[in-house]
């Protein structure tokens, strides 16, 4: 019952907005084609494009695939991520670390 009020009223909410606003036509009209972002945001997201691509192409050596070896860590980086109740190895640590089970870390 509780939920059918809620629709209720933000259906009526809806068509009241709708009431208000301008229309349709009028709305597509005023907006801007393109994005206007300015210069810091523009330098932002070239760099953050330019990280995207080099992940894309990051390949896995096949001595790497066939031996199943991951890659080395240093200490007090995250060495494993929990999910549930099983625990999956991220990287190995160093000689004279291990990765801690309760923190996660190579410690």
């Amino acid at each position: 019952m509780e939920r059918v009020r809620w629709s209720t009223v933000a259906l009526l909410f809806c068509l009241f907005l709708l009431a208000q606003g301008e229309p349709a036509g009028q709305a597509l009209q005023e907006l801007p084609l393109k994005h206007t972002y300015p210069v810091h945001e523009k330098e932002l997201l070239e760099e953050l494009q330019e990280v995207l691509e080099k992940l894309q192409h990051k390949k896995v050596s096949p001595w790497e695939k066939k031996f199943n070896q991951v890659p080395k860590c240093s200490f007090g980086d995250p060495c494993a991520i929990r999910k549930g109740a099983r625990i999956g190895k991220l990287c190995d640590c160093p000689r004279r670390a291990a990765c801690n089970a309760f923190l996660l870390k190579c410690l």
